[in-house]
């Protein structure tokens, strides 16, 4: 047994060496990613809603050594809308950091994105938008393990590690990327999401690192790959009922590694809205389970009430990575609000994203 022990700690050791060696390259990413709109797509500002404030939490890998601890918030609104206008100026905010591995790979970011969205008809409309940012990463190559270092029973921390390390070291960039959406609602501003009769669709393209800045922490050059992004969000109401089907995509390219993330939630209205006179507020309660193709399986729950919404998402380990976590993934929670924009006059119903 205590061999077997042994033989998981290595295991994870060399592979979470490995991973933290390829995330200097790689974004992270949420599995809750509808939670965190501009971390995808800057052309998501004030596309679904007038206004949104979003933050969210995910803590993954504890069983094979320090975990990945990563933050993110963010907020988007529109600007002034009339119904007259053919369009309108959008803009948001999105801070992000991430602290992962035995190393304290660390990675502070800061994007600005501005976008406007054009009405092409009373159901659809589409924008697009550019992003500016700033990131700062930073790493400690003494905390980590090597194999040299292993004497064939356990680690010893004496050995060399037949590495060049250098201490802990610093970088800054700026960044930026650009991207495409769409929104269809049937519901056009005029009836409510808890009439249960809408039928929306949301979905859009983007670049981020546009600029490929130079990551190396060696002296080098090292650029970081583009992220190229596409996703898709619906929900699909069955009238006369409480239920509907809220369908999710997600798809990334970033150098060599690609994701491929899907699946479906299903809601049930709970209680409804006051038409008229406002007083009872909708609250409605999702459930479902989504893939990440050779990875992981995700289960989520997300409950909302009137503008508030809280989801939580648990992944389950299926690659080949499950020998050295015990199956075990992350846990992931969100917190978001969203409605019309307090700062002006606002026109349309709002519905759900998720």
């Amino acid at each position: 047994m205590n061999n077997m022990k042994n033989l998981n700690k290595i295991i994870g050791i060399i592979v979470f060496g490995l991973i933290s060696s390829n995330s200097f390259a790689q974004d992270i990413h949420f599995s809750q990613f509808y939670t965190n709109p501009l971390q995808q797509n800057p052309a998501m500002a004030g596309l679904v809603y007038g206004m949104e404030a979003n933050v969210i939490y995910k803590d993954q890998w504890r069983a094979i050594g320090a975990p990945y601890k990563t933050f993110a918030a963010g907020y988007d609104m529109r600007f002034q809308q009339k119904r007259s206008q053919s369009g309108y100026l959008t803009a948001g905010i999105n801070l992000f950091s991430d602290k992962a591995g035995d190393s304290q790979l660390s990675t502070t970011s800061a994007n600005l994105s501005l976008a406007y969205v054009v009405k092409l008809d009373k159901f659809n409309r589409m924008g697009g938008g550019v992003q500016l940012g700033y990131f700062q990463k930073s790493v400690d190559f003494t905390a980590l393990q090597w194999g040299n270092q292993y004497d064939g029973f356990a680690y010893d921390g004496s050995l060399s590690n037949g590495e060049q390390t250098f201490g802990t070291s610093t970088l800054g960039k700026f960044d930026m990327g650009a991207g495409l959406s769409w929104i269809y609602n049937n519901t056009g501003g005029d009836i409510k999401v808890t009439d249960n009769h809408d039928l929306n669709f949301n979905a859009g393209i983007s670049v981020l690192h546009l600029n490929r800045p130079n990551i190396s922490f060696y002296g080098n050059e090292d650029r970081l790959p583009m992220r190229f992004v596409a996703h898709a969000n619906g929900v699909i109401s069955f009238q006369e009922t409480k239920m509907a089907l809220v369908p999710g995509l997600m798809y990334y390219k970033q150098g060599k590694q690609q994701e491929i993330y899907f699946g479906t939630l299903v809601r049930y209205l709970i209680t409804q809205d006051s038409k008229y006179t406002g007083i009872n507020q909708a609250s409605a309660f999702y459930m479902g389970t989504y893939i990440r193709a050779k990875d992981a399986i995700t289960a989520k729950f997300i409950y909302e009430y009137a503008g508030w919404g809280i989801g939580i998402a648990y992944d389950i380990n299926t690659s080949s990575l499950k020998a050295g976590t015990l199956s075990r993934g992350g846990l992931e929670i969100a917190l978001k609000f969203n409605g019309p924009n307090p700062f002006i006059k606002s026109y349309g119903a709002n519905h759900s994203r998720y």
